[in-house]
């Protein structure tokens, strides 16, 4: 599904250059729950914007589905975005004057689905992830972890087959990180990809497979179960 082949990210300022991924080469299958590990300025989630569609590499190849995403023209980027990755931030990027429900619609407004089918479908994904009850609040008027719970039924709206998560518990405290990594878990384990960038262990320990990565380089990876690669 998601392979990348050397893949190399460089920034420029001026003479200036600054390597955020070195010659990264790595193959995510569909269905994986993959974390991504590292200190910051370890390259993860300049991997997880490229992967995501949001940046393009300097140079090497990210094929997607069969697809060549640097050969894709903005038009048909976009389509890629909307129609298989579904994104989830640490920050949530809620609108705050909205309802949740109207936050969760938004996607599908920009997707041209009529307004029964987008309310059906966001209420849906509510009671999926435990706030049927809250659907005419304000995200200000919920807790952290009732808010990433509100941004994760967003990024489902699509049903896009992949779901990235920046940092989703940074914000959270404990109790409120476990209920978003049991979400995650109930995602996955309804065929969704989820692959997500995180600095705490005990986080990434959820995922099946844990790549680490350090001065923009893929160091080793380890599968439950099994040893350090």
């Amino acid at each position: 599904m998601i392979t990348l082949q050397d893949i190399r990210k460089v920034y420029r300022n001026g003479p200036l250059e600054v390597e955020a991924l070195g010659s990264v080469n790595l193959t995510i299958e569909r269905g994986e729950f993959v974390a991504i590990m590292g200190s910051s300025g370890s390259g993860k989630s300049t991997l997880m914007n490229i992967i995501g569609c949001l940046d393009v590499p300097t140079s090497g190849k990210y094929i997607l589905d069969g697809e060549e995403v640097q050969a894709l023209d903005e038009v048909r980027l976009s389509s890629v975005r909307n129609r298989k990755i579904g994104f989830v931030f640490q920050s949530f990027n809620l609108l705050g004057r909205q309802s949740v429900l109207h936050n969760v619609e938004l996607p599908m407004m920009y997707g041209g689905l009529n307004r029964t089918k987008r309310t059906e479908r966001a209420l849906e994904l509510l009671e999926k992830v435990g706030l049927g009850g809250r659907v005419k609040h304000k995200p200000t008027e919920l807790s952290g972890g009732q808010r990433q719970r509100v941004a994760i039924a967003r990024a489902l709206t699509m049903n896009a087959p992949i779901l990235l998560a920046d940092e989703p518990t940074g914000n959270l405290d404990s109790k409120s990180s476990e209920e978003v990594m049991g979400l995650f878990k109930n995602i996955h384990q309804e065929g969704t990809t989820i692959i997500l960038v995180t600095h705490e262990p005990e986080i990434a320990e959820h995922a099946e497979r844990v790549l680490w990565f350090g001065d923009g380089k893929l160091l080793r990876e380890t599968r439950r179960g099994s040893a350090a690669t």
